[in-house]
């Protein structure tokens, strides 16, 4: 038998990462878009300042319209602008050659000039100056430089995506520790369960076998009676070697095969009803099945939930006169397989949880049963199981659905 590995934890992580690549540079690309065209458009209007103050420096006549219009135009501004001649000197007297930028008023004269200097080899590194011109016929002369920098939306678009991969990467990060660290402590639930699991199951046929033991001790001159002890003693052996094959299918491709499901299901009644006394039980195990019904299983893995399911109703009988009930039909193209018992039952709240590695509410065993029997008939026979139904004093309901034969 071949062992097979799921390699789906390794893709999704893959992909995980994949995604997270294909996010990070469309929110990069989109956003060096935006602030594209928001930088375009503040340069269209820093041009048609430009050019309104050119048209009106090349002109004779009186534009005080023009010039209102100007101010309308400029007025929205919200970035740094700051006007200075041709050698980048600036008139600090004239309010209007500095727009948006953000000083101490309380510097010197001097201070303020090296200020405005840095401050135009600052925004001059982010755009380049716009140049008035007055074009006469002989010779054109620069009048005025518009220096720009850029507005605050701009700045903290172009910031955006950095600071939002970032969150992005430490929230990814921090998932993957938290997700590191729960696999971890799943992995040790599931090897204590396994331990609690193994000891479960090898708990009933070492029971047995000490009691024919005791008889063989007791009858050891009644060559009948030794002989009939011995072969449940047979039993027994083999019992434990088939739950040591169990456990070595556990991750292996399982092979499903027609079986008649009333010869699976007697063969587990019967070796639980010889040996219930000897565990101290007084259980009334009670079988209803056609013996016609026949379904797609794998025998050694399929006995094993049975099992488990009848082991988990004994530990939840806590009184005299117990009963565990196991039932099957066929409805439509499935086979519906019925555990019962009248024990303690499961809490509500805990249902799910009776699935899941590692849990128990028993100081012995069931920590990986239940999750176990899930596996098997979910994965391997592509079935359900489920808690169809428990009551507090009452007892609970298993119930199974797997296909039957094709």
């Amino acid at each position: 038998m071949k062992i097979y590995s799921n390699p789906s934890a390794r893709n999704i992580k893959f992909a995980l990462i994949f995604l997270g690549l294909i996010i990070g540079a469309g929110t990069l690309l989109y956003t060096n878009s935006l602030v594209k065209t928001l930088q375009d458009r503040e340069k269209q209007v820093i041009q048609l300042f430009a050019n309104g103050l050119e048209y009106i420096a090349n002109s004779a006549e009186d534009y005080s319209d023009i010039t209102f219009l100007m101010e309308n135009i400029i007025q929205p501004i919200n970035f740094e602008v700051i006007l200075t001649d041709k050698d980048n000197n600036i008139n600090l007297e004239s309010k209007a050659d500095f727009r948006n930028v953000k000083f101490d008023s309380t510097l010197s004269t001097e201070q303020l000039k090296d200020f405005f200097a840095n401050k135009i080899i600052e925004i001059d590194a982010i755009n380049k100056p716009i140049d008035v011109k007055y074009i006469s016929e002989t010779d054109t002369l620069i009048l005025t430089k518009i220096h720009y920098g850029e507005s605050e939306l701009i700045t903290k678009l172009k910031y955006y995506p950095y600071v939002l991969i970032s969150v992005a990467t430490v929230f990814i990060l921090l998932g993957y520790l938290s997700f590191s660290q729960i696999k971890r402590t799943e992995q040790s639930n599931i090897w204590v369960g396994m331990a609690k699991e193994t000891a479960h199951q090898f708990g009933t046929p070492i029971s047995s076998l000490m009691g024919w033991i005791e008889l063989l001790r007791i009858n050891y001159n009644d060559p009948d009676k030794v002989l009939d002890t011995a072969e449940e003693i047979s039993n027994d052996v083999e019992k434990l070697n088939k739950i040591t094959n169990r456990f070595s299918k556990i991750g292996s491709k399982a092979d499903l095969k027609p079986e008649n499901l009333l010869n699976c299901l007697e063969r587990i009644t019967d070796y639980f009803k010889r040996r219930l006394p000897r565990i101290g039980k007084m259980v009334d195990l009670r079988l209803e099945c056609d013996e016609k019904i026949v379904a797609m299983m794998n025998t050694e893995l399929f006995e094993w939930v049975i099992e488990n399911l009848i082991k988990n109703s004994l530990d939840a009988i806590e009184h005299e006169n117990g009963i565990i009930s196991i039932s099957a039909k066929e409805i439509r193209n499935n086979i519906e397989i019925e555990v019962s018992d009248n024990g303690k039952g499961i809490d509500t709240k805990r249902r799910k949880d009776v699935f899941r590695p590692g849990y128990s509410t028993k100081k012995r065993g069931w920590g990986l049963g239940l999750s176990l029997s899930k596996r098997i008939v979910e994965d391997y026979h592509k079935g359900k199981i489920m808690v169809k139904s428990s009551a507090a004093g009452e007892g609970t309901t298993f119930k199974i659905i797997i296909n039957k034969q094709v």
